[in-house]
């Protein structure tokens, strides 16, 4: 096991009140937090999101990325269900780190689409992990999900960790005039399924 469960608390929030569990790497002591309604362990499957970190997404508002559209939608919808999880994946700029990502950001800013400006800084177009996402759910004694994604790589890691997914939930939000091209590449390059 690579990941500790750390503590608990709850977590009144705009969508409803959630359970705030964290978790913590034990080799780098990374943390990552799942955010739990209702009551999961009477769910064959439970309704779930993986959300990767996007600090400019989340919690700045961003227009650039869909990011904290998914957010805000994967929460309510999880709230409108009466239960679920979302694992707060920590791993920023698909793994790159914030300064790496607002480098990226500059790149693409003189032209380059966010794969290329990835590559350009030394790293693949996406570095996360998510074996990290399996063990919490491991943790978490969940085995089975309906995952709110548009990215088939989840499902098949996931999988091929022992999750089983029961059901692919699209979650295509918060397109606009600034993401366009970045959903784009999204869909083109990496594989997302987005019409």
């Amino acid at each position: 096991m690579r990941i500790k469960k750390i503590s608990e608390s709850k977590l009144p929030t705009k969508f409803g009140d959630f359970i705030l569990v964290g978790f913590k790497e034990i080799s780098n002591g990374n943390n990552h937090i799942a955010l739990i309604y209702g009551n999961i362990s009477q769910e064959s499957s439970v309704l779930s999101r993986i959300h990767s970190e996007c600090l400019t997404g989340d919690a700045l508002f961003s227009l650039r990325c869909d990011c904290g559209f998914q957010l805000e939608a994967s929460l309510s919808k999880i709230a409108q269900e009466g239960n679920g999880v979302l694992l707060y994946h920590r791993q920023e700029g698909r793994n790159i780190g914030l300064l790496n990502k607002i480098r990226a950001y500059n790149l693409q800013d003189i032209g380059l689409d966010t794969v290329e400006a990835n590559i350009r800084l030394g790293f693949k177009a996406d570095e996360r992990d998510f074996s990290v996402c399996a063990e919490m759910y491991n943790l978490l004694s969940i085995k089975k999900v309906r995952l709110l994604t548009n990215n088939p790589k989840k499902l098949e890691i996931l999988e091929k960790l022992g999750i089983e997914i029961v059901e692919r939930i699209p979650i295509v939000v918060g397109r606009n005039a600034k993401n366009k091209e970045y959903l784009k590449i999204k869909e083109k390059k990496l594989g997302h399924l987005l019409s």
